[in-house]
């Protein structure tokens, strides 16, 4: 039976179904008073019958499979229009074809998402301004957008297949995954940003290159912070400038009055010199002035890397609080934590934001908070004070920029600096329960 057939398998079994009740009628049609005809016309019959339902079941179940196995194989060639008809939920072929056209529809559905959200990335690929290349394992330029072949000089089909060495983009396939570096392409060169992944299509294992053109980018940044340090260096230039020039004037111009004069008196004589003295007391000041302008501007541009050593946050924050003796400076202490980082440097962040919110409280009268917690692998730390708060927040990351008689300007922006140096971050807002600000230094642990 395991040879043949599922076919002839069914048929046989029809068959044997009813051989039994087909051989007792005509053994009692035999053994029955009837004539020689009549028994043979009967038993012709009865094995006409017998035949014809065997042969009809074996059609009715081979037909429902051959059925059910074109749907299948419609669904294997992606065709999902076909469908099984007058399918039935109270019999088992009609459970069978009903989830079969379910199967068909769901398949469908997803076919219809795949190929709309294909079209999609195919389309958004094609109008990025970033050139995306795909490698093959064997290092092959397997798909390329538009903004790659205006990159390379040429089109798709003459890019494809070619190797990464012979595209001159070795370079992409090495290194970290994510960097900038110096290339330059038939269609372009300068700074670039490098980004690279992997996937896998077909089960082997492909490369994903995106490289997009910093050069522009970092051209405008640069334009707009040489624009803005231009503007702050002439802001403070013409500070000291003009009132030298000034005083200078007004010398030169007593002096040349005094020169035409025939006779000088005594008091004529002490008047000049005292007006000589004056003057050459504001050019030292705002030379003197200058010079420390210039002192801040090279200590903000000459911030050294820092170097990382265990560093105690309690004992840290604690020595550095009592620098403070102006305002009374209380500590909310937080968990003992260890950080890796320079401890001068923190020190000095630390004594900036702690000195700026003892001069916000000497206006009002108040008093200075410190305190940290810890967060996960991040460690926050709080300088909160009882001034009269921001007036301008925009501003107080712009080097120079000062609102207090004497400052520099630099505070801040070498503060955050050092927060930036070590991973971490400094924000400064005011605060929403009471009147003052609130500065918070983010650092990893």
């Amino acid at each position: 039976m395991r040879e043949l057939s599922y076919e002839r398998r069914i048929q046989l079994l029809a068959l044997a179904a009813g051989f039994p009740g087909s051989l007792i009628a005509m053994l009692l049609l035999w053994r029955g008073n009837y004539s020689s005809g009549a028994v043979w016309t009967l038993a012709f019959l009865i094995f006409s019958l017998w035949l014809g339902f065997a042969f009809s079941l074996r059609h009715r179940v081979v037909f429902s499979l051959q059925t059910l196995s074109n749907l299948l194989a419609a669904l294997r060639e992606e065709d999902f229009s076909l469908r099984a008809r007058g399918a039935r939920s109270d019999d088992a072929m009609g459970e069978v074809m009903i989830e079969v056209n379910a199967l068909g529809e769901v398949l469908r559905q997803q076919r219809l998402g795949a190929l709309e959200a294909n079209a999609l990335l195919r389309t958004v690929m094609e109008e990025i301004d970033l050139a995306v290349f795909t490698f093959d394992n064997n290092n092959k330029l397997r798909l390329v957008n538009r903004a790659g072949e205006r990159l390379l000089g040429r089109p798709e089909e003459r890019l494809l297949g070619f190797t990464a060495e012979e595209l001159g983009l070795s370079a992409c396939l090495e290194g970290e995954a994510a960097h900038t570096m110096e290339l330059a392409f038939p269609g372009g060169s300068g700074r670039w940003g490098l980004r690279r992944g992997t996937f896998r299509q077909g089960g082997l294992p492909h490369q994903l290159v995106v490289l997009s053109d910093l050069s522009r980018t970092l051209r405008d940044e640069e334009r707009k912070a040489w624009q803005r340090l231009i503007r702050v260096l002439g802001h403070e230039l013409n500070n000291s400038l003009a009132p030298i020039q000034s005083v200078a004037q007004g010398l030169e111009s007593g002096l040349l009055s005094a020169s035409k004069s025939p006779e000088l008196n005594g008091e004529a004589t002490a008047s000049i010199l005292d007006d000589l003295r004056q003057g050459l007391s504001i050019i030292r000041s705002r030379t003197e002035a200058l010079g420390r302008f210039m002192a801040a501007y090279s200590q903000l541009a000459r911030l050294p890397q820092p170097k990382l050593l265990p560093v105690n946050v309690t004992e840290w924050i604690c020595r550095t609080v009592k620098l403070e003796t102006r305002v009374k400076v209380s500590v909310d202490k937080g968990p003992d934590v260890v950080i890796s980082a320079d401890m001068d440097q923190l020190e000095q962040l630390l004594i900036n934001l702690i000195r700026n919110a003892a001069d916000a409280t000497l206006e009002t009268g108040g008093c200075v908070q410190v305190g940290w917690s810890r967060k996960g692998a991040q460690l926050d730390v709080w300088v909160v004070d009882e001034g009269l708060g921001l007036p301008n927040t925009s501003n107080l990351f712009v080097p120079f920029f000062t609102t207090k008689p004497g400052g520099s300007g630099i505070g801040l922006v070498l503060s955050r600096q050092i927060a930036e140096a070590h991973g971490g971050e400094l924000t400064l807002k005011n605060r929403s329960d009471a009147r003052g600000c609130r500065a918070m230094l983010r650092l990893p642990v």
